[in-house]
């Protein structure tokens, strides 16, 4: 066993490597849908676990169906899931969850990783979050030299679709999820190094409208014009963002894209609209899917038309509760060891802390680098947080094996 000066030591020895390793890993294409690059990925993961867990699996997702823009359900391929574990036996475990994925898909310009200077690297994914894992990984082999490594079991779950809301994945986190008593996701910090506490809900949702085809000069009255019923639809849709702040709710509605018609002279038969909603709590939630069903159903009763709702809400808000309280503590202390600021601040983004949390585990969802300007091509993460991050998760597990017993739901 190691003294922790020694661990510390150690953890800012390796950063460099590390950080060149990092390098490469961005260099690997891993868009959600990418599934060769996504292989590649996996590859690089288990290469990393080789040494340090009891068990790995390799686990095939069942393919799942979505609405294209021409109306037609086509069906969604995933990667694999990667689950690793360490003492399995143990009476405490601890789930760490990370995702391979990158909202880059193959054809994508952003492909090239560089330093923006000293300590700013950017690249895709750097931060989101293969800068995460690389945090996830090097903090469990350090904690594999830790006295108390022995009295806690750690699983491990990388899942290949969290970019696109976990829908191929969710069983496989909950599943897990259920034998944990703590859970630790490592989507990045703020760079400021705040960290996300409350988190919104989400639903991706799609309307098919189906209408009637005519001459838009010679027929054109007795044709029904697909896109002008999904205008309209899509205009009450936005409305409820108004309703929502009137009535002091925080539900959001994004229409996000579009699609249908043809030819000018063609009155058009179908149209698709897909839109993106958030809310904070469970009775947003059934507020929201109460106005949109309502809107749904309106628009169905006119006469010629047909209109179809398609999604669900996929991510639960994730609330606090007496057990992320005391973890968000326990953090606190750990980087008050360190001389590191921790805050949390609630936000409207989410992630596969929502699942765990949906789930009945406590979880911190943002234990990666400090980084910024995720889901673009300005993507970046801050050199300096790496090994800072690595020591705030060896410093977490050690309190968890410590103080497990004050978990309390």
């Amino acid at each position: 066993m190691n003294s922790q000066a020694e661990i510390f030591q150690a953890i800012d020895v390796e950063q460099s490597a590390v950080i060149n390793k990092l390098i490469h890993w961005s260099t690997v294409n891993s868009g959600t849908s990418n599934l060769s690059g996504l292989a590649k990925m996996a590859e690089l993961i288990e290469a990393e676990f080789s040494g340090l867990k009891d068990i790995s699996q390799r686990i095939t997702l069942n393919n799942t169906e979505t609405l294209a823009d021409d109306g037609e359900s086509i069906k969604v391929h995933y990667g694999d899931v990667l689950k690793f574990q360490k003492r399995p036996e143990a009476e405490v475990q601890v789930l760490l969850c990370g995702h391979m994925d990158t909202v880059f898909p193959a054809d994508h310009f952003f492909q090239s990783t560089q330093f923006k200077d000293s300590n700013t690297l950017h690249g895709p994914g750097v931060a989101d979050m293969k800068g995460g894992l690389l945090v996830m990984i090097q903090a469990l082999k350090a904690f594999e030299h830790h006295p108390l490594a022995s009295s806690i079991g750690w699983e491990v779950v990388i899942n290949p679709d969290e970019e696109t809301g976990s829908i191929g994945s969710a069983a496989e986190l909950r599943k897990s999820a259920e034998k944990a008593l703590v859970g630790m996701v490592y989507e990045p910090a703020l760079a400021d190094g705040t960290l996300a506490g409350e988190r919104k809900g989400s639903g991706n949702f799609s309307i098919k409208v189906t209408g009637k085809s005519a001459h838009a000069g010679r027929e054109f009255h007795q044709g029904r014009n697909a896109i002008a019923l999904l205008s309209r639809v899509f205009s009450q849709l936005d409305e409820i963002n108004l309703i929502s702040t009137l009535e002091s709710k925080s539900v959001t509605v994004n229409l996000g894209r579009v699609a249908g018609g043809g030819a000018l002279n063609i009155v058009p038969d179908l149209a698709v609209g897909h839109f993106n909603v958030r809310m904070s709590n469970l009775q947003e939630q059934v507020w929201v899917k109460e106005k949109i069903a309502a809107i749904v159903e309106k628009a169905n009763s006119q006469e010629g038309y047909s209109v179809e709702l398609f999604g669900n809400f996929s991510r639960i808000p994730k609330t606090t509760n007496p057990a992320f309280e005391k973890l968000c503590q326990w953090l606190i202390e750990c980087g008050n060891h360190l001389s590191v600021p921790i805050q949390f601040k609630a936000t409207g983004g989410c992630c596969d802390g929502n699942n765990l949390n949906d789930a009945g585990l406590p979880n911190i969802d943002t234990l990666g680098v400090r980084g910024g300007n995720i889901h673009t091509e300005n993507e970046f993460m801050l050199v300096d947080s790496f090994a800072e991050r690595v020591k705030l998760s060896y410093l977490l597990l050690e309190k968890i094996a410590l103080n497990h017993t004050e978990i309390k739901y």
